[in-house]
């Protein structure tokens, strides 16, 4: 009646890629208590690592699907032991940062029944006890990063595709680092780029890898067909620096 969409049996490690999600953007993606399922106790250090990869697998997703000024909302509860899942250092090295942290209200959503969701009890309410929830947004780092003189944009890059556009905060979590390096080091002659760049793409394809359990090669692939992208655009700015940088000296020399 208000347009709603339900879908059942989505991993919320791989939404991304779910045929009915694909390509789609969105101003709000919510997550109430998102649990690994009951395999030990909560407090046992397995349990509490299944968990913190599934919270990590959603935000990696649920990030690219955003909005521009778009928010992951996450209830949680804060009480030990999920205290040690560290909610907020988690979305920290996905590239998002804290906007707001908040007392979970069940009143906010009508109809709205917490459930186990698997074991015996799966159809069982648990208590509620303290939580939040906690409110992120894409931190500016992710999608943008700013020189002394310009702003560099992935819009800049020229990517027309909207499979592009949900790849590429990922692309600049990988290889961010890389890039501003290479800016940094602009012009010094014991830099070895062979080397460097061998070591990006490595440290770039076990970071892509690791994000997550089954991920297809071909989804990296993307990725450093961006990167291609990004570096040429990079390039060319570094290339206008020298240019810029000649004049002054010769200028400088002609006084």
């Amino acid at each position: 009646m208000l347009g709603a969409t339900l879908l059942h049996g989505v991993d919320a490690t791989k939404i991304t890629i779910y045929p009915h999600l694909q390509c789609r953007k969105f101003h709000r993606i919510i997550y109430n208590f998102p649990h690994a399922g009951f395999h030990q106790k909560e407090d046992h250090p397995h349990l509490i690592s299944m968990h913190r990869d599934l919270v990590c697998g959603f935000f990696l997703n649920a990030r690219c699907m955003l909005w521009v000024n778009g928010e992951i909302h996450l209830s949680h509860k804060i009480t030990p032991p999920f205290s040690s899942w560290r909610i907020e250092d988690l979305a920290l090295n996905c590239s998002l940062f804290l906007v707001e942290c908040a007392d979970f209200q069940i009143r906010d959503y009508p109809r709205y029944s917490n459930k186990r969701g698997s074991g015996s009890r799966c159809d069982e309410p648990f208590p509620l006890g303290e939580c939040r929830t906690f409110k992120f947004k894409l931190s500016h780092d992710a999608t943008t990063h700013r020189t002394s003189e310009n702003i560099f944009t992935f819009n800049d890059v020229g990517m027309t595709t909207l499979e592009h556009n949900m790849i590429r905060n990922e692309c600049f979590w990988m290889f961010g680092g890389y890039l501003k390096h290479v800016e940094d080091t602009f012009g010094s002659t014991s830099y070895d780029v062979g080397s460097s760049v061998s070591e990006a793409l490595s440290l770039g394809f076990d970071a892509y890898m690791g994000a997550g359990q089954g991920r297809p090669s071909s989804g990296y692939i993307a990725i450093l067909e961006e990167l291609h992208h990004l570096s040429i655009l990079r390039s060319q700015r570094l290339r206008q620096m020298l240019v810029e940088n000649s004049l002054t000296l010769l200028e400088n020399l002609c006084m």
